[in-house]
């Protein structure tokens, strides 16, 4: 596989004897089989020979056959030693940094007699930063359901009904359309209560002439959409509006400067810029955007300290926004996919 073989170009280019990957998400990625361990081991050891074994739990070795995984397979009982199945030394490891816990380092230094641990973060962001197709179709699939949830969710909008209400409506509906998990957890917010940049659904009730936002986003094959909308119900107010109207142009702005080549930051300074001249630059409060695939937030990250290059194949969410308590929240998100000359829109509810 040559996700894989990238791995292992990786150990040997830092000599490094082996890596310990611990996040599901990038066991999934790099071997095809996905698994939530809860608090039991779950690991890939990849050698810089290209050896591959895979710790799991014995309840799970039988999926892990049935998968497209082809490596050595380590099951284990709960009351069996993992580690004491697998007989090596590994005095130089590069592991997940950001994942890997300060027990679970511990037991690898005493298991496999490591000397010294390197970061794997980095090699690994950039395997999935850039998608390929079989990954850009899931992702248009994802993305076409997303706006089918909002759609389900403006036609449910009436005076008088929840936050909440609308919430449980688009997940119950969705499912009807073969969604059986969220990105994440729905948000849809009313009026000045969506001046809460990540407010919680409540029992707020809808009122005539105000601003709904969604954010919202469906798993579909392993991979995720994320995007927003703030759709009118009735007729707000002049300022309300007027804040709208200058998040639609931040961020159509941004998405037209997309293509390979462009500084990352580029982008965030375009829609902070249009908005701190619009005099709302105080209630822009985040960046710009995120990077999107098997997670909902991954690398890369849309803001104005990143001055990595936009590459053919990446997936960003551009979601710029104003937030004006007592007034009105406005965000407007949607997923773009980097083409060779320019960009792609995954998502297609109107703004």
């Amino acid at each position: 596989m040559e996700k894989i073989e990238q791995l292992i170009q990786t150990l040997q280019n830092e000599n490094a004897d082996a890596a310990w990957i611990s996040h599901p998400i990038n066991i999934f990625y790099l071997t095809g089989f996905k698994s939530e361990p809860h608090e039991r081991l779950f690991a890939l050891l990849v050698t810089k020979e290209g050896d591959q074994t895979l710790f799991v739990p014995q309840l799970d070795v039988e999926e892990v056959k049935a998968s497209p995984y082809q490596g050595k397979i380590i099951g284990y009982l709960d009351t069996e030693n993992p580690y004491a199945k697998h007989s090596a030394k590994y005095p130089k490891m590069l592991i997940e940094e950001t994942h890997l816990t300060v027990k679970r380092a511990r037991e690898l230094e005493t298991a496999f007699d490591v000397k010294t641990f390197d970061a794997l973060d980095l090699t690994l962001k950039t395997l999935r930063n850039v998608k390929t197709e079989a990954e850009i179709t899931e992702m248009r699939r994802a993305a076409e359901l997303a706006d089918k949830c909002v759609e389900i969710g403006v036609a449910y909008l009436k005076a008088g009904v929840s936050e909440r209400e609308v919430v449980n409506h688009i997940e119950n509906e969705i499912k009807k359309h073969g969604v059986s998990e969220m990105s994440f957890d729905t948000m849809v917010l009313f009026g000045d209560h969506a001046a809460a940049p990540h407010g919680t659904p409540g029992d707020r009730k809808l009122q005539d002439d105000e601003y709904v936002l969604f954010d919202l986003g469906v798993i579909y094959n392993h991979y995720c959409s994320d995007i927003t909308r703030t759709v009118a119900f009735g007729q707000p107010s002049d300022e309300a509006n007027r804040i709208y109207d200058i998040v639609k142009q931040a961020e159509q702005s941004a998405i037209d400067a997309i293509k390979p080549g462009v500084t990352i930051s580029t982008l965030d300074n375009i829609a902070r810029g249009i908005i701190e001249d619009a005099g709302y630059g105080d209630y822009f409060p985040h960046r710009l955007g995120h990077g999107l695939g098997l997670e909902a937030h991954e690398y890369q990250d849309v803001s104005n300290t990143n001055e990595n290059v936009l590459e053919e194949g990446m997936v960003i969410t551009i979601e710029p926004g104003i937030y004006v308590p007592n007034v009105a929240g406005v965000r407007i998100e949607d997923d773009i996919l980097v083409t060779a000359d320019g960009y792609e829109s995954l998502s297609h509810y109107p703004k």
